[in-house]
């Protein structure tokens, strides 16, 4: 899809490849570092806000979020849903919560399983970046990220500290392994 500038006659005269919507006589395209679904794990009823904050700040990274899935922290329902993000083709998975230390923290363990590749050193970026801003629950966190398929998946801690601070970290490094993984960059 092309980015147009339109003259009052309706001729076009720029294109860059992005995706449309119009506004009167010009039609002005956002471009997209790629689509992707936020996972919210936790076995609380109220998730989203949290889910509405990591859409939020995606969306301003130029990411077209196909939604929010909210699943209990337990090990069949996050296998499940990561793994029908990861067939669905989703570039990038967020997955929030169930990074911490407690027994029904277990994101880390079944994104592990499903991870073809493990990208380290996002992980330590986020953890990293979280205790410089004073994220206890980021800096202690054993979320992971890496590559399943042609797919980011990547572990945040579920505090609003931690998600402000990790997508800030985040979005910069997602959109250079999504660009690599789609060979767009070498």
């Amino acid at each position: 899809m092309d980015l147009h500038t339109v003259d009052r006659s309706g001729a076009q005269t720029e294109s860059v490849g992005v995706l449309p919507a119009t506004v009167g006589i010009m039609e002005i395209e956002a471009a997209t570092a790629g689509r992707a679904l936020v996972v919210i794990v936790d076995d609380r009823p109220d998730t989203d806000s949290i889910g509405q904050l990591v859409t939020e700040l995606l969306g301003e990274a130029g990411f077209l979020v196909d939604g929010i899935v909210a699943v209990a922290a337990d090990e069949v329902a996050i296998r499940n849903t990561l793994n029908t993000a990861v067939i669905g083709g989703v570039d990038l998975v967020v997955s929030v919560g169930g990074t911490g230390v407690s027994a029904r923290d277990v994101t880390p363990d079944v994104t592990a399983e499903i991870l073809d590749r493990e990208i380290p050193g996002i992980s330590e970026a986020l953890r990293s970046s979280g205790l410089s801003a004073g994220s206890l629950d980021a800096g202690l966190s054993r979320g992971l990220a890496g590559v399943s398929g042609s797919t980011l998946v990547v572990n945040l801690a579920s505090s609003r500290p931690a998600v402000r601070d990790g997508m800030a970290t985040l979005t910069l490094l997602a959109s250079h392994v999504i660009a690599e993984l789609s060979g767009l960059e070498g």
